[in-house]
């Protein structure tokens, strides 16, 4: 279902295109049907950023031509992942730790296509963590005080150590209360210094496609 919802997301693609690559396991097979179309053809004279290192390499390795994002800004299109999709198309983004480079990259696009299987939709934002990046400084008095606000942070690891993301912060992974709206929490937690991003994407997504055993479907923003 990843890669039908990358291939029908490849569609929107023209050559000549600015792209901004998202990160992520859906991402990914986007990325890579992206080097499949300009390898044979199908597209040509497409300039793309990347949300990540990670997506970087892999972009680097199929021969996409990448560039700086101020060097192609504002950009034609982004695809990328999410963790969770609200009927709003309020996003939960960042569980693969890009969070802050995919929000730049994403409102500097004038179409931001996210791409997804049908178990990403939910009714509620806040199933799974609310990731929260945050300055090493800062790291510790805003875990005491997110802890303090009921919202159960866990300290980012990957491999046994701190998860440091590719612009040097710490990730801490909260829990949205039931009784309180995503939009809420995060204008709290926004307002403590130290705070660099949130994984919580109100408004950058303009349609979502959908894959699910039945088929694609197509949601847009109700902006």
């Amino acid at each position: 279902m990843k890669i039908a919802a990358a291939a029908e997301a490849l569609r929107e693609v023209r050559s000549g295109m600015t792209l901004g690559l998202g990160t992520g396991s859906t991402a990914e097979e986007f990325v890579r049907l992206l080097g499949d179309a300009l390898r044979g053809g199908a597209l040509r004279d497409v300039r793309c950023t990347c949300t990540s290192n990670q997506t970087a390499a892999q972009a680097r390795a199929l021969a996409i031509p990448l560039f700086a994002l101020e060097e192609i800004a504002p950009l034609d299109l982004a695809v990328d992942g999410a963790d969770e999709i609200d009927p709003r198309l309020r996003l939960i983004k960042g569980r693969g730790g890009a969070l802050l480079r995919e929000k730049i990259v994403e409102q500097q696009a004038k179409r931001f296509i996210v791409i997804a299987d049908e178990s990403k939709l939910v009714e509620r934002l806040g199933a799974g963590v609310l990731p929260v990046e945050v300055t090493p400084f800062a790291l510790r008095v805003l875990e005491q005080r997110f802890q303090a606000m009921g919202l159960a942070p866990v300290l980012r690891l990957r491999d046994g150590a701190v998860r440091v993301t590719d612009e040097g912060h710490r990730i801490l992974d909260v829990r949205v209360p039931a009784d309180q709206d995503i939009a809420d929490v995060v204008v709290r937690i926004r307002a403590m210094a130290g705070v660099v991003e949130t994984g919580f994407f109100p408004n950058e997504a303009t349609e979502a496609i959908i894959a699910a055993p039945t088929g694609i479907r197509r949601l847009q923003s109700r902006a």
